[in-house]
C-alpha cells in the first residue's frame, strides 16, 4: 500500500475568519500491480501475432491464446480475463458466433474484434452483438497497446491522475481559503468540490472520501463566516454590482426579459441542490439548448422565506409590510406558501406590466395531478407566463428523516443524487418538459429552485421558550441561544437581514456548516433521530448557491 502524506495545514485568516488546520492522507491502494491484467487473444493464425503478444507481455500483461472459437470458449469457462481480442475470420466458429457465446459467458468482459473485413454491414452486426471496439488488420503495436490501456488500465490510470489532480487542488484551495474571497469565487469553489466528489465516488479504492468530507466541512465553515460578514450588505444593497443575485431578484433577472417575447414556463423544484440539478441536466441536453446561471438563496433557506421572496420579488420584511394578509408565521407548508400566485400577480402589478395571456400558477404535490398537467401543459402556453412548483424533492428530503428504508436507500450524497435522477426520469415533470420541447409555439423554460439542503451531522443544543420555531436549522423566538456561538449566526434584530420579527424581543439563530439544533430535553433521542439527515434553513454552500437554467427547445 502506497500513501501520500499531505500536510494540508491551513492557518491564518481569510474573509476575516480563522481557518482550522487540517491534514489528509491519500491512499493509492490497488494502483500498483505486479501484472497489469490478463488478455485472451483468439486467432487461427496466432503465430503471426507473436510480436504483438511479446510486446504486451513486456508491458506487464499476462496473455493467453486460442486458435479457435471452441478453444476460447473452453478457456473462458475455466478462468476470467480482463480483455479479449477476437479474430473475425476463423476456421470453424466465426468471430461473430464466438462473440455471441463469449458475451453470454462473460457479459462484462470487453471484446475487441480484429478483422480484415471493412464492410459496414459487418461493423453494424458486431455492434448489435455488443462488441466493445473494432480494429482493422493489419494492426500495429500502438493500436494493441492503446486498446489494453483503454479497457484494462483505464481505471488505474484515471485513479492515478485523480490523486495527482486532487492533491494539487487541495493545496490550491487551502491557499485560497486564507485570502478574502468574493461570492463568485465561492461559486467556483463549490463547483470544484462537486466535481471532485463525483470523481472520487467513482474510485472508492483511493480512500479519498474522508479527506474530501473534511474539506467540505472546512469550506463550509469559511463560507458561513463569509456570509455572516457579507449578508447584511447584500440585502440592504441588492442592486450593488458586488452583490450576487438573491432570491427576490430571480424574476427580474431571469424571467422578466422573456415576458412578451415567447410563452414562458417558470419551473421551481423545491429543495433542489446544484449537484442534483447537474444529474437532471444531463437528461435534458438532447431536447434543449441550456444556459446555466446561479443565484444565492436568502436566509433562512426555507420554503417560507426563500420561495415567497422569489414569487414576490421582495424580501420577507417587505412582504410583511406591503402584504401582511399574505405573510403567516405558521409552521405548516400549506399556510406558509398559500399565496404564491397572489404574490406573483402583485409582482407584475407593482411594475405596471401586463403579461400577454395572463399568469397561470400550478403546484404539483401528488403524482396523479402531475400526470394530468403533463397531458395538458401545452394548452397552458396560451398564457404569457406559467409558473409550475414541484414539491417532490422536498418531500423526499423530509421523508428520509423518518423512514429507515429511505435512509438505507440514500446513505450518502452519491445515493441522494442517484435517487434524484431516478425520480426525475419517471416523473411527470420529465414528461412536462418533453412535451414543452416539441410544443408550438416554442416556449422558453426557466428551471430553478428555492433552496438546497445539507446533510446534518452535528447536533447543537438550543434554548428557547414554547413559542420558538421548530426548524432544525434556524430558531426564531424570544431570547433563543445556542451552546456554541461559533456554529451559529445570532441575529438580535432580524430586520438587519430584512426579515420580519413578530415582537420587539424576538431574536433568530441560524446554523452554519452541518450543525442542527436540538433542545436539551430528550437531547440524545432527537440528536440520534436527525443526525445524518438532510435539512435546510441554515447557511451552507449546499443550501445557498443555486442553479437557474434557461432551456430553449432544440427543435
Amino acid at each position: 500500500m502506497q500513501t501520500y502524506e499531505n500536510p494540508c495545514h491551513s492557518k491564518g485568516r481569510g474573509n476575516g475568519v480563522g481557518i482550522r488546520s487540517s491534514s489528509c492522507t491519500v491512499s493509492t491502494y490497488g494502483l500498483a500491480m505486479s501484472k497489469r491484467g490478463s488478455v485472451l487473444w483468439i486467432d487461427d493464425e496466432i503465430e503471426l501475432l507473436r510480436p504483438h503478444i511479446l510486446l504486451l507481455e513486456q508491458h506487464g500483461y499476462v496473455v493467453e491464446t486460442a486458435t479457435s472459437g471452441e478453444d476460447a470458449i473452453e478457456l473462458v469457462q475455466q478462468r476470467s480475463y480482463d480483455l479479449i481480442f477476437l479474430d473475425e475470420m476463423m476456421v470453424g466458429m466465426t468471430g461473430l458466433e464466438t462473440l455471441e457465446v463469449l458475451k453470454e459467458l462473460s457479459p462484462h468482459v470487453p471484446v475487441v474484434m480484429v478483422t480484415k473485413n471493412e464492410a459496414e454491414t459487418l461493423m453494424e452486426e458486431a455492434i448489435w452483438r455488443k462488441i466493445d471496439d473494432y480494429l482493422t488488420k493489419p494492426v500495429n503495436p500502438t493500436q494493441i497497446l492503446a486498446a489494453c490501456k483503454k479497457f484494462v488500465e483505464a481505471r488505474r490510470i484515471a485513479g492515478q491522475r485523480l490523486v495527482q489532480q486532487y492533491l494539487q487542488g487541495f493545496h490550491e484551495l487551502s491557499r485560497r481559503l486564507q485570502q478574502p474571497l468574493e461570492w463568485y469565487e465561492w461559486l467556483d469553489i463549490y463547483l470544484k468540490l462537486i466535481g471532485w466528489e463525483w470523481e472520487i465516488q467513482q474510485h472508492p479504492e483511493l480512500g479519498l472520501q474522508e479527506t474530501l468530507a473534511a474539506q467540505w466541512r472546512e469550506c463550509n465553515a469559511a463560507f458561513g463566516n463569509f456570509v455572516e460578514h457579507s449578508y447584511a450588505q447584500w440585502v440592504q444593497h441588492p442592486e450593488d454590482p458586488s452583490t450576487p443575485t438573491l432570491s427576490p431578484g430571480v424574476l427580474d433577472r431571469f424571467v422578466l426579459p422573456w415576458i412578451g417575447k415567447r410563452p414562458v414556463v417558470f419551473v421551481l423544484i423545491d429543495c433542489l441542490r446544484l449537484d442534483q440539478w447537474l444529474v437532471i441536466e444531463e437528461l435534458l441536453h438532447p431536447m434543449f439548448v441550456m444556459e446555466r446561471s446561479y443565484y444565492f438563496s436568502i436566509v433562512p433557506t426555507t420554503t417560507q422565506y426563500a420561495r415567497n421572496a422569489i414569487f414576490s420579488g421582495l424580501f420577507p420584511l417587505q412582504i410583511q409590510q406591503h402584504y401582511p394578509q399574505w405573510w403567516t408565521e405558521g409552521d405548516a407548508e400549506h399556510s406558509q406558501n398559500a399565496f404564491e400566485q397572489q404574490l406573483l400577480e402583485a409582482y407584475f402589478q407593482r411594475r405596471r406590466l401586463s403579461v400577454p395571456g395572463g399568469v397561470a400558477y400550478i403546484k404539483i404535490i401528488d403524482p396523479a395531478f402531475g400526470r394530468r398537467i403533463e397531458q395538458e401543459i401545452v394548452r397552458y402556453l396560451q398564457h404569457g407566463l406559467t409558473a409550475v412548483v414541484v414539491n417532490t424533492v422536498d418531500m423526499l428530503v423530509h421523508s428520509r428523516s423518518d423512514s429507515p428504508v429511505l435512509r438505507e436507500i440514500v446513505p450518502d450524497e452519491a445515493a441522494y443524487r442517484s435517487l434524484t435522477r431516478s425520480w426525475f426520469q419517471h416523473s411527470s415533470l420529465f414528461g412536462i418538459l418533453r412535451a414543452l420541447a416539441t410544443a408550438k409555439p416554442q416556449p422558453v423554460v426557466i428551471v430553478t429552485t428555492d433552496h438546497g439542503a445539507i446533510r446534518c451531522m452535528r447536533p447543537l443544543k438550543a434554548y428557547g421558550d414554547r413559542e420558538t420555531t421548530p426548524n432544525l436549522r434556524y430558531k426564531l423566538g424570544r431570547n433563543v441561544r445556542a451552546e456554541s456561538e461559533r456554529a451559529v449566526v445570532w441575529l438580535r434584530d432580524p430586520r438587519e437581514w430584512r426579515l420580519p420579527r413578530s415582537s420587539q424581543v424576538t431574536t433568530m439563530l441560524v446554523a452554519k456548516e452541518d450543525y442542527f439544533f436540538v433542545y436539551p430535553s430528550d437531547y440524545h433521542l432527537y440528536a440520534n433521530r436527525y443526525r445524518d439527515s438532510f435539512q435546510h434553513g441554515g447557511i451552507s454552500l449546499q443550501e445557498m448557491i443555486l442553479p437557474v437554467a434557461v432551456l430553449q427547445p432544440r427543435g
